[in-house]
């Protein structure tokens, strides 16, 4: 498949097809600059992003939703250029829970649709309005749920997902891959003590043949094994790099050289939640 910077949607298998590379727009709302996510979307659909991932806990969807909106009146783009992905929380899993809560994220947005609609994270949390349950002790309060699958899963060179990829393409699912570039380093929930992998020396040896860096050698890798990335940025150069990936291919050797960085390192591990009776970051995948 023939992939560019405008044709890079890949088909799923209802008929549907998504755009390859999206822009992640999680961050933390206590440190981030209001504006900033309205400002990194328009950024990124100016360059030429045409997916955009996003959830009602990041607590910004009215800024996505106001930044495609100007867009669209710019003339730039039409609602159905743009593939947004929105996510269910975990306290809101109930199934009488679960139109209300995307109800809201429409209204956020004020679009009449998203394209896609995933669960959050496969654990649950105590239903209700409150984000992050705990009892009087501070002890976190979890439910039980019936989940069985998510469509998103953690993916990059240190964590390849060999074993999901083949079961995915024989049975025609998209994995989208989040964490495309490793992830920030937030000790709250991220395994601080796995290595950095835009620092990998293989991944910045090739930087001189290609003139790429090695985030985009990450992303390449990704992407030309059909795995859909969402990498996330605020930072309006960082956006337009990550998108610089459809201009040059890795040589069959140099993608069997990245399969083989594979060192089962999950980054989003989630630690806080490891004694939830569903935490399942024990499984391989």
């Amino acid at each position: 498949m023939k992939l560019s910077a405008t044709n890079h949607r890949i088909p799923l298998s209802d008929g549907n097809s998504i755009p390859i590379i999206g822009l992640g727009t999680y961050s933390d709302p206590k440190s981030t600059v209001k504006g900033a996510c309205t400002a990194s979307v328009k950024t990124a659909i100016d360059v030429g992003y045409r997916h955009i991932d996003g959830a009602y806990i990041y607590g910004n969807e009215h800024e996505v939703g106001e930044a495609v909106r100007e867009k669209i009146v710019e003339g730039k783009v039409r609602r159905e250029d743009i593939f947004y992905c929105g996510k269910l929380w975990a306290t809101k899993l109930e199934p009488e829970m679960v139109r209300p809560t995307l109800e809201k994220t429409l209204q956020l947005l004020q679009f009449d649709y998203v394209d896609l609609y995933i669960i959050e994270m496969p654990m649950a949390l105590k239903p209700g309005d409150e984000t992050y349950p705990r009892d009087e002790n501070g002890k976190w309060l979890y439910h039980k749920s019936n989940l069985r699958a998510t469509w998103e899963v953690e993916c990059h060179p240190y964590f390849t997902q060999p074993k999901l990829l083949k079961f995915c393409q024989q049975h025609d699912i998209v994995i989208v891959a989040y964490s495309p570039l490793g992830t920030s380093r937030n000790p709250s929930w991220v395994n601080l003590s796995s290595p950095p992998l835009l620092k990998d020396e293989y991944l910045n040896s090739l930087r001189k043949k290609y003139n790429k860096t090695a985030a985009q050698i990450a992303l390449r890798f990704n992407i030309q094994r059909g795995v859909t990335v969402i990498p996330k940025s605020f930072n309006p150069e960082r956006i337009k790099e990550n998108f610089q990936i459809f201009d040059f291919s890795l040589t069959e050797e140099e993608m069997k050289n990245i399969e083989g960085l594979n060192r089962n390192v999950r980054f989003v591990d989630m630690l806080m939640w490891s004694d939830h009776p569903e935490y399942p970051f024990h499984d391989e995948y």
